[in-house]
């Protein structure tokens, strides 16, 4: 198995989400189009939770707070999709609709 070697670190400075597709703009000058299904909370998450989202450090990684998603720009170069198991989405999504139920009924109970 190789070893994905870079002259410096890849750093993004913006990324845009399509309902398809995050797009990243790199430092370099390049960009990368990756699918939204192989990352499964930002394909759920509501278009206000995927357009919140801030770089960490100088780019390395891009975070959505909302979504507790953390991706970083050499696993996006290496083709590295989401790690997340089933289970642990599963229960992601389940404390999501129980959250989104909670937030209803308050504003019903108003």
């Amino acid at each position: 198995m190789s070893t994905l070697m870079f002259e410096t670190e890849p750093t993004a400075v913006h990324a845009t989400i399509t309902e398809e597709k995050l797009i990243v703009e790199l430092a370099e000058g390049r960009g990368i189009s990756i699918p939204l299904a192989w990352y499964p909370r930002l394909l759920h998450g509501l278009l206000q939770e995927r357009q919140n989202w801030q770089l960490l450090g100088d780019g390395y990684a891009i975070e959505w707070p909302d979504l507790d998603e953390h991706i970083g720009i050499e696993g996006l170069l290496a083709g590295r999709c989401s790690g997340e198991s089933r289970k642990s989405l599963e229960r992601w999504l389940t404390a999501r609709m129980l959250s989104n139920a909670d937030v209803t009924e308050d504003k019903l109970a108003v």
